[in-house]
């Protein structure tokens, strides 16, 4: 399998990639330095890219990327592939958790489910494909407002109204942020009966490899228990899931 790959490709998407972890613009001698290549080779590189339209030169030896990435991530985003491709990994984690499942993507300051799996027993509990959850009082609605940029997160706070759906709703602002920051830390987000009284979930992101949330999984019922007695076992599957979905969409084994 080894000898079927393309060095040179490889190369230039490690450029590409310089971009994705956080580079807004590029010189020669920084992608000379960070690929460990000469400066005639990182040249040849960054002017073939520009050449294929996936750079742009903005001022002499100083290069970004090009508007063609643009077009190729709204194909991604509007391919609407995305639960198609977590619905095998959200039925292996419902047969392994013994739970109800589910995926999301946010929309308009809401965690909307996109896909679903449901235990094999005869009571669980459900939810319909489409459901939109208030983001400070759900686990998937904290998880996607703590991978919030601070603009995104002041804007949607500042038109937020945090009512008290039950005895347990974090209605402070003050305070949802505290938790907001320890999620963020943590790695994932509880719904300890914060929407519904009898309704309980542990969420965990789904990232791109530079740390982009892009979904979201979570085990859910209505006992307590799914987030006290069986809490280790149950965000050692979720992240298992969150990892094995970034692999696919990565494209890898």
């Amino acid at each position: 399998m080894t000898s079927q790959l393309n060095g040179s490709v490889l190369k230039a998407f490690k450029i590409l990639d310089l971009f994705a972890a956080g580079q807004s613009e590029l010189t020669a001698k920084e992608t000379a330095d960070a690929l460990g290549i000469n400066m005639i080779t990182a040249h040849r590189f960054l002017h073939t890219l520009v050449h294929a339209g996936a750079l742009r030169v903005t001022s002499r030896g100083v290069f970004r990327l090009g508007y063609m990435f643009a077009d190729l991530g709204e194909r991604v985003l509007q391919g609407d592939n995305l639960p198609t491709i977590l619905q095998p990994i959200l039925d292996h984690l419902a047969r392994d958790t013994g739970e109800a499942c589910m995926a999301t993507e946010f929309d308009r300051d809401m965690a909307v489910c996109i896909a679903k799996a449901l235990p094999d027993r005869p009571l669980y509990v459900d939810i319909r494909i489409g459901s939109r959850l208030d983001a400070f009082c759900t686990a998937h609605g904290k998880l996607w407002l703590a991978h919030m940029s601070p603009d995104d997160k002041d804007r949607y706070f500042k038109n937020a109204e945090l009512t008290g759906m039950t005895d347990h709703t974090i209605t402070d602002i003050n305070a949802l942020k505290a938790e907001l920051a320890t999620i963020r830390d943590q790695g994932f987000a509880t719904n300890n009966g914060e929407r519904e009284r009898d309704i309980y979930a542990l969420a965990v992101p789904i990232t791109t490899q530079h740390g982009k949330m892009i979904s979201a999984l979570s085990v859910f019922g209505a006992s307590p228990t799914t987030l006290d007695q069986n809490r280790d076992h149950l965000l050692a599957a979720l992240q298992t899931a969150a990892r094995a979905a970034q692999q696919v969409l990565y494209g890898k084994d």
